[in-house]
């Protein structure tokens, strides 16, 4: 084997292993995103939005403002919690429904 072709061979190694690191962050980072946030299910017409202080908030949606700030808010105190931010300055920044 020469140095030119071992050269080839390791850049090719190099290559697949940056693809295929690649591909299984994009499939972490897409499973991390559904965790994080409810998603609207069909009929929920109002979303909300809750952040602590400190860490990670939470949205989601419900079938009333009222059902979708509280449920904001529980996650908001969830993620707060894990990312070691603040849950208990969890407040609701936006709330609306959809017209």
């Amino acid at each position: 084997m020469t140095a030119h072709t071992a050269r080839q061979s390791s850049s090719w190694i190099l290559l697949s292993l940056l693809a295929v690191d690649l591909t299984l962050m994009a499939g972490c980072s897409g499973k991390a995103n559904s965790t994080r946030y409810s998603t609207s299910s069909t009929g929920s017409a109002c979303y909300a939005k809750a952040l602590p202080t400190v860490g990670e908030g939470g949205l989601a949606w419900g079938d009333t403002l009222s059902m979708a700030r509280q449920k904001s808010l529980n996650n908001c105190i969830r993620y707060a919690g894990r990312s070691g931010g603040t849950p208990s300055t969890c407040k609701v920044v936006m709330a609306e429904c959809k017209h």
